[in-house]
């Protein structure tokens, strides 16, 4: 295991038990034996805490570590497949829920991810997109993906909040439930995550302060 799957899997389960919570309040009520897709699941954070709460979860990432990671303490009732979230390998409307946490920042046509959960959501069923915001002032935003493509090649552009409200209406999807909560990152822990060391390291350090706050969104649509 490489350091920076280590780093990510610890500060997972740090935020487990916080996740679980504001996941029960926020897709309440379930029945408890939904099919759940978790797109983009990298080492399991949203799989696992909605294992309890539902009847099954799949988890889709592009990466054959994570899913190794993912699987190794995997809780009942959760299985991990390699697929590409702009073209998941599910069937229309396999799904009762969709999510995904954090991924949309690092894909390159997020629209297209956010099309195919729609695909594979039954009609009546719910998407969850969760996902660190882009700022309103365009400055500041390119401030902030300056900073995380530096820190993680992988990062493309950060959404705004209008943005990730459009890719919902484009499918048709209707938002039910919404919250932009306040996150507080600690910077040599975050780049600790990102596995940057040595000069590069310092280079990037030197963009942010040692204490940081971000804006997460949280949007819970249904399917018509």
């Amino acid at each position: 295991m490489t350091d920076r799957a280590e780093h990510r899997r610890a500060l997972q389960e740090e935020r487990h038990a916080d996740l679980v919570a504001r996941l029960t309040r926020l897709l309440a009520p379930l029945s408890g034996d939904e099919r759940v897709l978790d797109v983009g699941c990298g080492t399991g954070a949203l799989a696992y805490a909605l294992a309890p709460l539902v009847g099954e979860v799949v988890g889709v990432d592009a990466s054959e570590e994570y899913l190794a990671l993912a699987r190794e303490h995997a809780p009942p009732g959760c299985t991990f497949v390699l697929g590409d979230a702009a073209a998941l390998p599910f069937p229309y409307g396999d799904f009762d829920l969709v999510g995904c946490l954090r991924v949309l920042h690092h894909v390159r046509r997020p629209e297209l991810v956010v099309a195919e959960m729609a695909r594979v959501t039954r009609p009546g069923g719910r998407l969850l997109v969760v996902d660190q915001l882009g700022d309103v002032d365009p400055m500041r935003s390119l401030e902030l993906d300056r900073f995380e493509r530096a820190r993680d090649a992988s990062h493309t552009r950060l959404l705004p909040d209008a943005d990730i409200r459009g890719y919902l209406d484009a499918n048709d999807l209707v938002v039910s439930a919404n919250e932009i909560v306040t996150e507080r990152r600690d910077r040599e822990r975050y780049l600790d995550v990102a596995g940057l060391e040595g000069e590069a390291r310092e280079r990037v350090a030197r963009m942010a302060p040692a204490v940081f706050e971000v804006e997460m969104g949280w949007y819970v649509a249904r399917k018509p």
